[in-house]
């Protein structure tokens, strides 16, 4: 995984979480890496790792289960829909307005669908 600068790497890191539980690689009630385990593999600290998982815990995506680590709630494919939602419309005024700035229609995109 690449990060990139312009996202906080522990909500990088939550959205690609939810990309596995959106793609079915992580169903309900699965175990998830641990956040030991996760972050070596990454290569970032644990407590990055463990802030992503807060995250996803607040919105009902993963819960703790004390003895077993971390799993995939069963609502967890609408939740992590509706959190990528709602992340990609915060970029879409930027993006809007950005294709206002270079004379780009609307139309213009159909060829990237």
């Amino acid at each position: 995984m690449e990060f990139k600068s312009d996202k906080a790497i522990f909500e990088q890191i939550a959205e690609y979480v939810c990309e596995k539980i959106l793609q079915d690689d992580y169903k309900p009630e699965d175990r998830i890496p641990s956040v030991r385990e996760f972050g070596a593999t990454l290569m970032v600290n644990p407590n990055t790792v463990m802030r992503a998982y807060e995250h996803l815990e607040r919105n009902g995506i993963i819960y703790s289960k004390r003895g077993i680590g971390f799993l995939i709630t069963p609502e967890s494919k609408q939740k992590a829909a509706q959190l990528m939602r709602e992340d990609f419309l915060k970029s879409v005024p930027a993006f809007v307005s950005r294709m206002k700035l270079l004379g780009i229609d609307f139309k213009d995109l159909e060829q990237y669908s």
